[in-house]
């Protein structure tokens, strides 16, 4: 397995880094790394991990990402199938605080821009109502070339700063907590659950892949994450089950099972903990 690194992302021939990724899956390793992040989904689904936050995503799923901030978009079991002829698409812009110089974003009329910048740190998701301005404003931002190409992204940067429709991911006063070295432990934690969060989940099974007793691996994993390792097994399950609500090919009952849950009285309970709603009261907000 490859492990999951601290990223580095540089352009030899430009001040940030502008790309369209399209690949049979979204990278599978969990990592974070020290460049602001804007990315947008064009194809695919899956399920999104971003600090503390775990989501169902599909396209038009759009984030702002500040620097070192743990984040993986897992696609869904299908495209990784032998002989699947399935596509991830999307659109990514990395930049650093620095990338037009140490003091440039330290001006005061950088001020708005700044506090946008400090609260990044949670992540930031576009809301629907502004996703399609955005989009536009990066597919515009892969055929800019040179100072244009850095007005457009001022541009869009400030237009973000000041929006309504940005809305924090992560859980306030989130921290990473995660040492570049802990990562490839983490990596295979969350490999496993996101292979088999449809069965039951042995807790020794996964604290020996961490290499260390239950209860070890069980206070390593709430320092960590902010979270239980039972909670953590749980929101998987309920983003996949908001997916499948989404799609609105299953009966309750049936999604229920699909997603790893026993009953349906505990998974009415559990993702009524995690959404503030019922299924049934989830499936008709979104529709």
């Amino acid at each position: 397995m490859r492990s999951a690194l601290r990223k580095s992302i540089e352009n030899q021939v430009a001040s940030f880094t502008m790309q369209e990724l399209v690949a049979p899956h979204f990278d599978p390793n969990w990592h974070f790394h020290p460049h602001y992040q804007l990315f947008t989904v064009i194809e695919g689904t899956g399920t999104r991990f971003i600090g503390d936050n775990i989501q169902p995503f599909e396209p038009g799923d759009t984030v702002f990402l500040g620097p070192n901030i743990p984040h993986l978009w897992r696609s869904d079991p299908s495209y990784f199938q032998q002989g699947s002829v399935l596509q991830t698409r999307g659109v990514v812009v990395y930049f650093t605080e620095d990338f037009l110089g140490n003091d440039f974003f330290s001006r005061p009329e950088m001020h708005v821009l700044q506090g946008f910048f400090a609260e990044s740190v949670r992540g930031f998701e576009i809301q629907a109502s502004y996703r399609d301005s955005v989009r536009e404003s990066m597919f515009n931002l892969l055929k800019a070339n040179g100072f244009q190409a850095i007005l457009q992204l001022l541009t869009l940067l400030d237009e973000l700063s000041q929006s309504p429709d940005c809305q924090p991911i992560a859980s306030f006063g989130y921290v990473n907590n995660h040492k570049v070295s802990e990562t490839e432990r983490m990596q295979k934690v969350h490999d496993y659950v996101l292979d088999h969060f449809r069965q039951d989940i042995r807790l020794d099974e996964v604290a020996s892949l961490a290499g260390m007793s239950s209860s070890a691996f069980c206070r390593y994993f709430k320092t960590r994450t902010n979270r239980t390792f039972s909670e953590f097994v749980s929101e998987v399950r309920i983003g996949y089950a908001c997916k499948l609500l989404i799609e609105g090919k299953s009966t309750v009952t049936q999604i229920c099972y699909e997603s790893g849950f026993n009953t349906i009285s505990n998974f009415n309970r559990q993702f009524k903990d995690v959404t503030g709603m019922t299924p049934a009261q989830y499936q008709r907000a979104y529709r």
